[in-house]
């Protein structure tokens, strides 16, 4: 029976690149595990990879900086909304001070009786911090970050939806979520495969904004990726849902490092299955200390190297903490 393991990366549209690598490595101490462009269409933009220490599945936050080419999104209902981080639930007084040194405006939240720091992007984009106890993922010491604080990876992802019901009747008959949904109030959380952490799916009822936009821009969540373990498991899946009805499903395509199939849901957010496959991996054109140092092209923008360095963003990294 075909079955979905788990989280195994996020993928946002942001705006600047520099930015965006100043938030996640020198404020929220992630690694930048690998630099290159967007696979799809002709128009060189950067794809940014960042993870916790070892690059997990379920640890991968990437992005896709469109302020210069002058594309812009809008967040709103029927659409993934937050982007949902575990740390260590002792760390959340760390997390607020560090936040509040760094200039980005935290809030103390609860949900499902249970403290979470809320703030966002730069761009705009919602970011939650999530106290999990026991998440044994190892978090990147970057920036000031000790590593009994560090981020352990994804928790999940936020989806704001018109009605409930049928995102919990997706989730449960294709997605393999786990017995009935935690709620609270217009809130619902379902826990997707057997992967202990980082497979949050967290719907919140919204029915007071517009509808949200899907394609690329910046400022919104562009797509939440699942596990799929295996590319046989990944095709079995893929037939599942198409066998549903769930007809608005893409065909493997093959992102180098993983390989992927994209469905929209009934809720509005684009899910992905993903697949790190044999020669795949973060580690397939560097090697497991370099990740991230070289910029990386795809075969088919090769012959166009010079002329993308001409056009993107020059963006500096430091890793290293001070």
């Amino acid at each position: 029976m075909a079955y979905v393991e788990g989280s195994h990366h996020l993928t946002l549209s942001v705006a600047g690149a520099q930015e965006d690598v100043d938030f996640h490595v020198k404020v929220l101490g992630m690694r930048l595990i690998k630099r290159t462009v967007l696979f799809d269409g002709s128009l060189p933009i950067y794809h940014l990879y960042y993870s916790n220490a070892n690059g997990d599945p379920s640890s991968v936050v990437t992005t896709f900086p469109w302020a210069q080419a002058g594309f812009f999104g809008r967040r709103g209902t029927n659409q993934a909304r937050e982007v949902l981080l575990s740390v260590p639930h002792e760390s959340m007084d760390f997390w607020h001070r560090r936040l509040t040194e760094h200039d980005v405006d935290v809030e103390n939240v609860e949900v499902f009786g249970e403290r979470r720091l809320a703030f966002r992007h730069p761009c705009g984009i919602e970011y939650v911090l999530v106290g999990n106890t026991g998440d044994e993922r190892a978090g990147h010491p970057g920036h000031g970050v000790p590593p009994e604080h560090a981020v352990r990876g994804l928790h999940g992802v936020g989806v704001h939806v018109g009605t409930l019901d049928r995102m919990v009747e997706f989730a449960g008959d294709t997605f393999s979520a786990h017995g009935e949904p935690l709620e609270e109030g217009d809130r619902a959380a379902l826990r997707i495969g057997e992967q202990k952490y980082g497979n949050a799916l967290e719907l919140t009822v919204n029915r007071a904004e517009d509808q949200g936009t899907w394609g690329f821009g910046a400022g919104t969540i562009h797509h939440f990726a699942w596990n799929a373990s295996t590319l046989e498991n990944q095709r079995e899946l893929r037939f599942e849902i198409e066998g549903r009805g769930y007809t608005d499903i893409s065909e493997v395509k093959d992102r180098k490092y993983f390989k992927s199939v994209y469905v929209r849901t009934p809720g509005g957010a684009l899910f992905e299955l993903a697949v790190t496959h044999a020669g795949g991996g973060w580690d397939c054109d560097e090697s497991p200390k370099e990740l991230g140092t070289r910029f990386q092209l795809p075969e088919q923008f090769e012959h166009r190297r010079a002329e993308i360095f001409r056009r993107l963003e020059p963006i500096s990294v430091d890793q290293a903490a001070p």
